[in-house]
């Protein structure tokens, strides 16, 4: 029942924690648009808000903001901030389930670092205590007053986390890291600084008096970073699904070019609804950085360092590793006892149709690897796991022996 009760567990708590991410990031994007379609109006002082009309679901949207805060109290005051909350605690309880719990599979790989599970969840918990003590330092500095230099210390600071994680951590949970601790900033902002500053408006508009208008600017400066790092964080978040993201021995610049795509992708946005004009030239940038990631990522992944598996490349996929490609005889015949024997010492435990391996209740996103016709049937995706990059097995968890990769690629070249 353990092996079952895990995986129910590890969906449930992804699948909270995608709902609770969508509800965040809608948030996000609307207040940023909302804030970038305000227009003054006589009942609000100029530079002290604006109002936007807008329509929806057949109905019209009048919508006011204060920038300090509104003559009286409302009576009815809606407080976002459990979207946030909800989807650091979900993802924070499924970095525990997944990644300290089964650490062996994906937290540790021997081939970097040889550390215990305890000893790794002291260092992952710990940097995403460290660089909240980073950021939030970096933001109540002298920095705070000049923007491009506080964004250049800021991504300084992703990068080195990028670089030290990879140099404890399988390089998918180097990346996954990098993204928690992010994502630790983003919830800190609204924990420890909008939520407070807000709270003490509130607190002088019930006695009467004017709220300081710095409070509102520092929670608006610290909103605007949680929308300019969205889309990176999402990109993190999602890369345990493609090894060619993080199998790199380069992956922190990768880490790094994506950071900057993201946020001059979200530079566009917020200009346009702005009504500053569309600053095309973001898009160029963001191009150009996924394009130099894509490069990294091929020339420097385990499979193309060790020249194993060239002769395959002009067959490449982009096929997910559950998608199958049509399988003939001749196909299932290249599968001969060599490559059996290797897929059945060092795969099959997992991936058959009642898993060996602890923890597994079936096999991971069932692809099957028992007989010649299943293999030939994945062989896309034992090139992309095994052959391109090493992803498979996980933190080569069985030893798989480079000689053994050749083998596996001399049949993918043979198809």
């Amino acid at each position: 029942m353990y092996p079952i009760l895990h995986e129910w567990g590890g969906f449930l708590i992804r699948w909270t924690h995608v709902v609770a991410a969508i509800a965040w990031i809608g948030a996000s994007f609307y207040f940023m648009h909302l804030d970038a379609s305000l227009r003054a109006i006589p009942a609000i002082p100029a530079g002290k808000g604006g109002e936007a009309w807008e329509v929806h679901g057949g109905g019209f949207y009048q919508v006011r903001k204060y920038l300090v805060a509104p003559d009286r109290m409302p009576e009815h005051l809606i407080w976002h901030k459990w979207q946030s909350y909800s989807t650091w605690l979900s993802g924070f309880f499924l970095l525990c389930w997944v990644y300290y719990g089964q650490a062996d599979l994906y937290l540790i790989d021997p081939a970097v670092r040889v550390i215990t599970p305890a000893t790794g969840a002291f260092i992952g918990l710990g940097a995403l205590a460290l660089g909240w003590l980073i950021y939030d330092g970096l933001n109540r500095s002298a920095l705070a007053n000049r923007p491009l230099i506080l964004a250049s210390a800021v991504f300084a600071t992703v990068v080195a986390f990028a670089y030290g994680f990879q140099q404890v951590f399988s390089g998918r949970a180097a990346m996954l890291h990098t993204g928690a601790v992010i994502a630790t900033w983003m919830t800190g902002n609204v924990f420890f600084v909008i939520m407070p500053n807000q709270r003490k408006a509130i607190a002088e508009l019930v006695a009467g008096r004017v709220p300081n208008p710095a409070w509102g600017k520092q929670a608006k400066n610290r909103s605007s970073h949680n929308n300019y790092l969205t889309l990176p964080v999402l990109f993190f978040m999602l890369s345990g699904h493609y090894p060619l993201a993080w199998s790199s021995s380069l992956s922190w610049m990768i880490v790094g070019l994506v950071v900057i795509a993201g946020g001059v992708v979200r530079h566009f946005f917020n200009v346009r609804n702005a009504g500053g004009g569309d600053r095309w030239w973001t898009w160029g940038v963001a191009s150009a950085c996924v394009a130099a990631a894509v490069a990294i990522s091929v020339l420097t992944s385990p499979g193309v360092r060790e020249r194993v598996g060239l002769a395959v490349e002009r067959e490449a996929t982009t096929a997910s590793p559950t998608q199958t490609a049509s399988v003939t005889p001749s196909k299932v015949a290249l599968v001969d006892d060599t490559v059996m024997g290797v897929i059945g010492s060092r795969c099959s435990m997992c991936h058959a149709p009642e898993p060996l391996w602890p923890d597994l209740a079936a096999p991971p996103k069932g692809v099957l690897l028992d007989t010649p016709e299943h293999v030939a049937r994945f062989a896309s995706a034992i090139r992309t796991q095994a052959v391109l990059t090493h992803a498979m097995p996980p933190n080569n968890i069985t030893d798989m022996q480079p000689e053994e990769r050749q083998e596996l690629a001399r049949w993918l070249a043979a198809q």
